[in-house]
Order: structure tokens, then C-alpha cells, then sequence
């Protein structure tokens, strides 16, 4: 009883710290003065939801993979990804929305928890599958919100009037560089997935399976052609964003498609 109290304690503080961090970025976009602040609660929010989810490990013996908690998981890599890079690139603002999501499915993770405990104890080989998996979709989720803020920063400066929140960010050549360097460390750790799922999977194409292994070759396929693009015809603005939006769309049918069908709408496990 104790430990259900901890676990829901922890994940109550890291859903505040995660929503005071997004409005104290928010306030810093006038301020100038509340980045350190946003970053150090965006830290303790991470590092509670870190601690959150070690606890719920530990008391199922185990990693649960159901959709909302696999969600969550994500959420908090994505958290991680983004405060680090923030140490030496301007991404802190993509926080305004990223946190926010973490929240949400910290939320939706304890509102509706999954019936049926999807736990798997999983070998080494399977669990690196898995691994560069989630830390693919993460950059390259990274990478979508980032082409969302570019694509809303390339079109107030075509009408030539700029929000405060995109005066905020670096210059629009800063941010296109910034979003191809995501995309391109996104595009290598899905290529070890996919990769290590067709040398450690036995049937890749097996039933549940077929669906997200076509849809994470797709998005590899549109990833690596908006590289090439880039270097031999200097694909830029609106063409890159709309690639990079339909790679992640992609890959989010392809991460979380089936279990949404499957967990949700069919109540299979």
C-alpha cells in the first residue's frame, strides 16, 4: 500500500513539475530571464517521472509494455533527449509543447491503467531492439514538433510579422540545420532497429508485427530520401517539413498503431 502511495505521489510532482515547467517557458518568451528555472523544473519533472516508472518496474517485476505505459516511457526519453540537447542547442522551447505530452501521458497512464499487465522479460539482444526503437521514434518525434515550429516560423517571416515565441528561437537557417542533425541521428538509431529486428527477430513479418515493420521501412525509406534530397538538390522549407512530418507519421502508425487497435479498441493483449 505504501509503495502504490509512493508510485502515485511521484507521478502526481511529476506531472505538476512538467506543467510549471511548459508555463515558465512560456513566461520566459517575455521575461528573458526563466530559462534556468524552466530547465531545472523540467529536470526535477524528468528525474520523478524517472523514479515513477523504476518503481513501477520494481513492483511488477518487470518492464510493462501496454500502451499508455509504453507511451509514458517514451515521453520521459523524449524529456531526457531534449534537455540534454539544451545543453548546447537553443531546443528548450520545444518543451512549451513536449512537456505538456509527458504530462499527458503520465495522466492518461494512471487513469487508465491496462487491465492486463503486457510485462515481458525480454534478452539482451531484444531488449537493444527495442531500445534504439523508442530512441529513434523520440529523436525523430523531436524532429516533427521541431518542423511544426519551423513551419510556423518560415510563414510569419513570408508575412513578415514575427511572434515573440519565434523571435525566440535562432534564425530560420539555424532551425533547418538544427532539424536535418535530428533527422539524421533519428535515421541511425531506427536503422540499428530495424537492423537488429531482422537478425534477432525470428519472424518479423509475424502476425501484429508485419504492419509495424513495412511502416518503419517506409519511414526509414522517406527519412534517407529527404537526407539525399538535402545534400544533391538542397531540399529546404516547406519540403523538408512535409517529409519529416510524413516520416513520422509514419512511424507513429508503426510504434503505436497495432496497440491501439489491439489494447483499446479490440481489448486484446
Amino acid at each position: 500500500m505504501i509503495n502504490h502511495m509512493n508510485l502515485f505521489l511521484l507521478e502526481v510532482l511529476a506531472i505538476c513539475f512538467y506543467f510549471a515547467s511548459s508555463i515558465t517557458l512560456i513566461k520566459d518568451i517575455k521575461e528573458n530571464c526563466l530559462k534556468k528555472l524552466a530547465l531545472a523544473l523540467a529536470w526535477l519533472a524528468s528525474f520523478t517521472h524517472l523514479l515513477s516508472l523504476s518503481l513501477s518496474t520494481w513492483q511488477e517485476q518487470g518492464i510493462d509494455f501496454s500502451f499508455f505505459h509504453t507511451a509514458s516511457i517514451i515521453s520521459l526519453i523524449i524529456a531526457f533527449l531534449l534537455l540534454f540537447a539544451s545543453f548546447s542547442k537553443p531546443v528548450e522551447k520545444l518543451g512549451i509543447a513536449l512537456f505538456p505530452i509527458a504530462a499527458l501521458m503520465l495522466i492518461l497512464d494512471l487513469v487508465y491503467p491496462s487491465p492486463v499487465k503486457t510485462t515481458q522479460d525480454f534478452s539482451f539482444a531484444m531488449n537493444a531492439h527495442i531500445l534504439s526503437s523508442i530512441i529513434a521514434f523520440s529523436l525523430l518525434t523531436i524532429a516533427a514538433f521541431h518542423a511544426l515550429l519551423l513551419a510556423v516560423q518560415n510563414n510569419q517571416l513570408k508575412n513578415h510579422n514575427p511572434g515573440r515565441l519565434m523571435l525566440a528561437f535562432p534564425p530560420l537557417q539555424a532551425m533547418e540545420s538544427l532539424l536535418f542533425q535530428m533527422i539524421s541521428t533519428g535515421l541511425l538509431f531506427l536503422s540499428a532497429s530495424l537492423l537488429s529486428g531482422f537478425i534477432f527477430i525470428d519472424d518479423l513479418f509475424a502476425q501484429h508485427l508485419a504492419h509495424k515493420t513495412i511502416l518503419s521501412i517506409v519511414a526509414w525509406i522517406i527519412f534517407s530520401g529527404l537526407l539525399i534530397g538535402r545534400e544533391r538538390y538542397g531540399w529546404r522549407g516547406k519540403t523538408a517539413i512535409r517529409w519529416t512530418l510524413y516520416g513520422f507519421l509514419s512511424l507513429l502508425l508503426a510504434y503505436f498503431g497495432s496497440k491501439l487497435v489491439l489494447e483499446l479498441i479490440l481489448n486484446k493483449f
